[in-house]
């Protein structure tokens, strides 16, 4: 049991103190504020000098995709196209960089650590790009909330397009990492990450029934929905972190409607 803690302590825990949105929950006065759709790719910190993942694992990028890089930090998400995860991963986290990595962007959502608002940090990665050019990149679009049906019609379009979500951000503030009221995350269904500490295979079929995942909070569940014929067969290891979207909590904490989604590398 000692040795299980010990690794869900270690696989949650962020080797990098970074920027991580609350959950949108709709009473909130997010009138004025930013806007931008969430890609659900590898999120990458560039801290000035290399690629790392959220959790500090350098990423082996191709020297020409950080070319024209600045000194300076960025925060983004490195991505392809809607629906595309698993593409993505085996990309970014193969440690010989291959000729794919022509197909990934890097998406900048944020300039960690600079002076400013919002979009003061924002204006300056623009500014850097435009004197100093690289085709992999892209400056996230940051669209001005009319108010609460102007964010619902950008989610339920991006929703219609295979994306994930939206992020809504005060503008106003200065950079300040951990989990944040003044950057929100909205989607219909809600995503969490778990440790399996456990798998239930059928004693007839032989294939998986269910994973037994242990969250950050130490809640542990039956994760049993969402697996493909081939993950059955072949189910993620034990100290293997999996991604699942729900539908809210049971009275005992347990996410409702769980549903298998990817296992994660980064």
């Amino acid at each position: 049991m000692r040795i299980i803690v010990l690794l869900i302590i270690s696989i949650f825990a962020f080797a990098i103190d970074i920027q991580k949105p609350k959950v949108y929950q709709g009473d909130e006065n997010i009138t004025a504020w930013r806007m931008s759709e969430k890609l659900d790719g590898i999120r990458a910190y560039w801290n000035g000098k290399e690629l790392l993942t959220r959790k500090g694992k350098k990423i082996y990028a191709p020297k020409y995709f950080s070319k024209n890089f600045p000194d300076f930090e960025l925060d983004g998400e490195l991505w392809t196209k809607r629906d595309d995860f698993e593409n993505i991963q085996s990309i970014v986290m193969d440690k010989t960089p291959s000729k794919q990595w022509k197909k990934i962007s890097y998406n900048i959502f944020e300039v960690p650590n600079s002076k400013g608002d919002f979009i003061q940090r924002i204006d300056k990665a623009k500014l850097w790009f435009q004197n100093h050019p690289n085709n992999q990149i892209k400056i996230i679009k940051q669209i001005k909330i009319k108010n609460k049906e102007h964010l619902n019609s950008f989610l339920e379009e991006i929703i219609s397009k295979n994306g994930e979500g939206v992020i809504v951000k005060n503008p106003t503030q200065t950079y300040h990492t951990g989990r944040s009221p003044h950057i929100l995350k909205v989607k219909k269904a809600q995503d969490m990450e778990g440790v399996v500490v456990g798998i239930n295979i059928s004693e007839k079929t032989g294939i998986l029934k269910s994973l037994v995942l242990k969250l950050e909070n130490g809640v542990l569940f039956n994760l049993g929905t969402g697996f493909t014929k081939k993950q059955r067969e072949d189910p993620p290891k034990i100290g293997k972190v999996i991604t699942f979207k729900y539908f809210g909590f049971t009275k005992k904490g347990k996410p409702k409607f769980a549903s298998f989604l990817h296992v994660r590398e980064d």
